[in-house]
């Protein structure tokens, strides 16, 4: 395998290039991952997206608990690496996978065996739609541990300064998305036509081979991973440490996800069209969070083994160039969903009476998208320091307002746009919010050191 980044010595931008490169790289082929599946599933109609928006509302759940275990794991990692502790490096590495495991264990069960009432939820007007959602739940969320262990790996890799491997591995598994999603779908050569399920077992069998793929990686890794044990109890001491590093941000996310539960609820209100519309136009967006989340694994990273090495002056000139890209990556962003946004949408859905609303969307939440990718680099730095918990105080209260606002916004001559507006405006204030409050914290520290 290719040697580890070293993040203590040498040029900052370099290095910080060399391990941002490919978590950008990661983010895109995982955008690619999802619009490739939301591109097949377009064809279907306006109905299958809608159920797999409503049914993808738990895999975004996931996500937040996902970050438990990865977040946690992904910066004690670091700042043991930094430390020299390589002993404690692999301690924390086998309970994050461990508890990632039975994380995804446990939440994988709930779905399958509550997916009636999950589903119910969103109260979905075609009894179609409902069953084709909970098809999908049952499916994806039914073997999510895979995707637990995905994330997780991704972190750990990223904190060891080897990136490269996250990147490589779910290029596998886009790979073989991309070869069995249309196969699975309609049916071609020996498959059988599958429609909505064929996507869901596509896209668990490219999950499987991610993990599979992080382990032959793992396997040639010569640093840390000789030394970790898969199997076996966890450690409470280690434990303790990850869930205290990681529950802010889990807590942060899964808030976040059940708050746009509550939204898509009153999105469905306005028809299973509107639903389409909300799932393909966060598809869209996601060039812009994916890849600034991307971006912010780096800097976690970065700012994780140079705090534990206690590299002061490292650490704000890797803010700083971290933060002159992400800026430079938002403005397009915000050009590109402002002033194409019917050629991009159409892509994906071609109805119509649904394109006027997909436009307005994406013209809506790019005025935000600056803003959100400032926000979410920033939180990793905060991540970095071992300090998750300011972005979760400011992202938690704006992030609730959107219902009220929401609410109030619906019932002007917006209608339906007034939510859309709701996640605009309050990404603004908090992309804003937390960038002042790092920056004060960041100097602070400086003086401290």
């Amino acid at each position: 395998m290719e040697k580890n980044i070293d993040l203590l010595h040498g040029p900052v931008l370099p290095a910080l290039t060399k391990l941002a490169l490919p978590i950008m790289a990661t983010s895109l082929i995982q955008m690619a991952y999802n619009l490739t599946d939301m591109i097949w599933i377009g064809r279907l109609g306006s109905d299958a997206v809608a159920a797999i928006g409503a049914a993808g509302m738990y895999m975004w759940l996931s996500n937040g608990l996902t970050a438990l275990s990865k977040m946690g794991g992904q910066v004690n990692t670091g700042y043991s690496l930094g430390g020299g502790n390589h002993a404690d490096a692999a301690g924390y590495i086998e309970n994050t996978l461990r508890f990632a495991a039975i994380l995804g264990v446990i939440f994988g069960v709930v779905c399958v065996l509550f997916s009636t009432p999950l589903i119910g939820f969103f109260n979905l007007n075609s009894p179609l739609v409902v069953a084709d959602a909970k098809i999908y739940l049952q499916i994806t969320c039914g073997f999510v541990v895979f995707s637990f262990l995905n994330q997780s790996f991704t972190g750990i890799f990223t904190a060891l300064g080897n990136s490269r491997a996250a990147f490589l591995a779910t290029t596998s598994g886009l790979i073989v998305n991309i070869i069995l999603d249309p196969a699975l779908i309609f049916g071609v050569g020996p498959f059988p036509e599958l429609r909505i399920m064929g996507a869901a077992i596509a896209t668990i069998i490219a999950q499987a081979i991610v993990t599979l793929t992080f382990l032959i990686f793992a396997a040639k890794d010569t640093l840390i991973f000789p030394e970790v044990k898969y199997f076996g109890k966890l450690d409470k001491e280690y434990l303790s440490s990850i869930i205290k590093i990681g529950l802010p941000t889990s807590v942060q996310s899964m808030l976040f996800t059940g708050i746009s539960m509550i939204i898509a609820r009153m999105i469905a209100g306005y028809g299973d069209a509107a639903v389409a519309v909300q799932k393909v136009g966060s598809q869209i967006e996601s060039i812009s969070w994916m890849t600034a989340d991307g971006f912010a694994a780096a800097v976690n990273s970065f700012i994780a083994q140079n705090h534990g090495a206690h590299n002061k002056d490292r650490i704000r000139e890797g803010y700083k160039q971290a933060m002159g890209i992400v800026l430079v990556w938002g403005i397009f962003c915000t050009l590109l969903l402002i002033l194409c946004p019917e050629p991009i949408f159409k892509i994906f859905i071609t109805e119509k009476n649904v394109i006027p609303m997909g436009v307005d969307y994406l013209m809506i939440l790019g005025v935000s998208q600056l803003f959100m990718s400032v926000e979410i680099t920033t939180a990793g730095a905060f991540s970095g320091y071992g300090h998750a918990l300011p972005p979760s105080i400011v992202s938690i209260p704006f992030t609730a307002l959107r219902i009220p606002m929401a609410i109030l916004l619906v019932q002007t001559p917006l209608a339906l746009n007034g939510i859309w507006w709701s996640i605009s405006i309050s990404s603004i204030f908090k992309g804003v919010l937390v960038l002042i409050w790092f920056l004060i914290f960041l100097r602070k520290e400086m003086k401290n050191f």
